[in-house]
């Protein structure tokens, strides 16, 4: 059977977009104890500081001290997690549509997983932790300069609709490293291959400089999707499978004469027969008429 090499915009526009409510709507709803989930970011605090990897911290000040630094980091965080990757699956769709159904499922995959870690371990980003262990955070203190507030990278007043206490993995960093890939495989100039380099780099040091996510968030990002990619093909396949069995059911197969069949020299009435079959029903050779 062939499949489709590209799928149909409004299908692929109506998953996409169910796919995403269900995220967002899943991230939402998953809140957790507020107390569990500051317990788990410092227990993650406490790992980087043994293993020495708590870049959080210089990079965090650095950014507080200069807004020059501080305040577009805050808008790449705000921003381009939603503006590239749509972007990329546009331009995939449009211009490598050999590639873009591998491409859209790993994504899809990687979110849902995304979202098991969210269920699973509720993190208290380091922006909310006590003023104590040295955070700052950097959207609620250059908030007059955007559109957010002090929580998260919401709307002023919207800060309600978002779940502050996702924070293990970063899909920001696990989007961004999507991007990456797809940026090195499928672009055709250096230019797009250094922004595939450049861009899930920037986002590591983005999460990290504002407070929003710890390094081992971002570690976290890229293992899900790692994990997303294996995953995709079985994906597809059992995809592939559901639809078959579905457009099978739904058109079955003609069957002549309604599975009805005549005997030797039988036939239906006003049916028209060869002078060969005549000779066959009368038992006159041919050769002798």
């Amino acid at each position: 059977m062939v499949i489709r090499t590209r799928p149909r915009w409004w299908a692929e526009l109506l998953l996409i977009g169910v796919v995403y409510a269900a995220y967002s709507g899943g991230r939402l709803l998953v809140r957790g104890d507020v107390s569990t989930a500051v317990d788990h970011g410092l227990a993650i605090l406490r790992v980087e500081k043994f293993f020495r990897l708590n870049a959080e911290h210089p990079l965090n000040r650095l950014f507080t001290d200069h807004a020059w630094l501080g305040i577009p980091a805050d808008f790449a965080y705000a921003t381009l997690h939603y503006l590239v990757t749509p972007a990329l699956l546009v331009w995939l769709f449009r211009r490598r549509p050999a590639h873009y159904r591998a491409a859209r499922t790993w994504l899809m995959v990687s979110t849902v997983l995304g979202l098991a870690g969210f269920t699973l371990l509720p993190t208290c980003p380091p922006r909310l932790l006590a003023a104590g262990h040295g955070f700052v955070d950097t959207m609620a203190q250059y908030s007059s300069y955007g559109w957010w507030g002090g929580e998260a990278s919401a709307p002023r007043g919207l800060g309600g609709m978002t779940n502050q206490y996702a924070a293990m993995p970063s899909l920001h960093v696990g989007w961004a490293l999507w991007c990456g890939v797809m940026l090195w495989r499928h672009g055709r100039t250096p230019t797009a291959r250094a922004a595939g380099v450049a861009y899930p780099l920037l986002t590591v040091l983005v999460v990290m400089g504002t407070a929003n996510h710890y390094f081992l968030d971002a570690v976290a990002g890229a293992a899900v999707m790692g994990l997303g990619l294996l995953l995709a093909r079985p994906a597809m396949r059992l995809a592939d499978r559901i639809r078959t069995r579905s457009r099978i059911t739904a058109v079955p197969s003609p069957i002549v004469s309604g599975g009805c069949e005549t005997s030797a020299g039988e036939r239906f009435p006003g049916q028209r027969t060869s002078s060969a079959d005549a000779d066959a029903a009368d038992g006159t050779p041919a050769a002798a008429r």
